[in-house]
């Protein structure tokens, strides 16, 4: 089923440099903002102890902030969390307090300035396993990569493999370079989304370049030159595209509007993930893999190919 349907082909390879320009732009300010400002990784990486507090009336985020500045902890992040009357603090690691004396000194000294106030949870991280889930996390994006070059080279060949792996690395160090740049907190939730990205994306890329292999296939694209066979391929999938696309989003943006400050930063990570994976699946994707020499020779069904599937029929 088609609800959008587009009948002529959209000339996507004629813009094929203009997007080679827009692409390697983002990526180089991407990494510029990695490497200069670099990540403000959680206390999930980074080690320490984060404490959730509620009032009965809407707290003063200021006053808070002076309160632990007066027990020298200035470093510390004060923040709402959800509701007005709810605040998440992040403490770093102190090496003259353990996690439980520092936690009951900041206790105690918000007590003493409002005594309404009440402790919900603490939860603590070791800067030790802190530094093994950081490892952790990287190795995890490194084999989803190596996964998904694998899977595309026995699936496709080795050119939509390594576009496919270009056009998702893409995604990624946009989203790093999001978080970099505007310095929202990247923790594990966001780990999970930006894997949850990479997912997404080949999965789209998937779809094109089976029906790129589909169109070197038949008869009538047989004389056909690389860019047409690749606009046919990307147009017709385009009503697929934006249900897809558009229904993921709905509950993305759903998510990033009433999830709370839980899932914030999961959901923006989504958000500019998703957005970026239909850019890069036709536009970083496609011209890298026509770039990468993918002709109807390498794709086209072969003679023995070709009497091996009608003996199986």
């Amino acid at each position: 089923m088609e609800i959008f349907r587009v009948k002529k082909d959209i000339p996507f390879m004629k813009y094929s440099k203009i997007s080679a320009v827009i692409s390697i732009t983002t990526f180089i300010l991407a990494i510029f903002f990695i490497f200069s400002k670099g990540l403000n990784l959680g206390v999930d990486f980074t080690g320490g102890t984060m404490m959730e507090v509620s009032y009965p009336k809407a707290a003063n985020i200021e006053n808070i902030r002076k309160t632990l500045k007066q027990i020298d902890l200035e470093d510390t992040q004060v923040q709402n969390f959800g509701t007005e009357e709810d605040v998440l603090i992040r403490l770093p690691i102190r090496e003259d307090l353990s996690i439980a004396k520092l936690s009951e000194k900041v206790s105690a000294a918000l007590k003493s300035s409002d005594n309404s106030m009440e402790v919900k949870r603490v939860e603590s991280v070791g800067s030790q396993v802190g530094d093994e889930l950081y490892e952790n996390g990287a190795l995890a994006v490194l084999f989803v990569c190596i996964g998904i070059m694998l899977y595309l080279t026995l699936r496709f060949e080795w050119r939509f493999a390594i576009a496919a792996i270009m056009a998702n690395m893409h995604d990624v160090i946009i989203i790093l370079g999001f978080f970099a740049f505007f310095q929202w907190e990247f923790n594990l939730t966001v780990l999970a989304a930006v894997l949850a990205v990479l997912g997404y994306s080949v999965n789209e890329s998937v779809v094109v370049f089976d029906r790129v292999r589909e169109n070197f296939r038949l008869p009538k694209y047989r004389n056909s030159i690389v860019s047409v066979v690749i606009n046919n391929a990307i147009t017709r999938t385009m009503s697929r595209t934006i249900m897809t696309h558009l229904s993921t989003q709905t509950v993305v943006v759903s998510m990033l509007i009433f999830g709370g400050e839980i899932l914030n930063n999961f959901a923006l990570a989504l958000t500019i993930g998703i957005l970026f994976g239909i850019y890069s699946s036709i536009m970083v994707g496609c011209p890298m893999a026509m770039w990468l020499g993918t002709n109807q020779s390498n794709l086209a069904i072969t003679a023995p190919e070709k009497q091996k599937e009608n003996t199986k029929i």
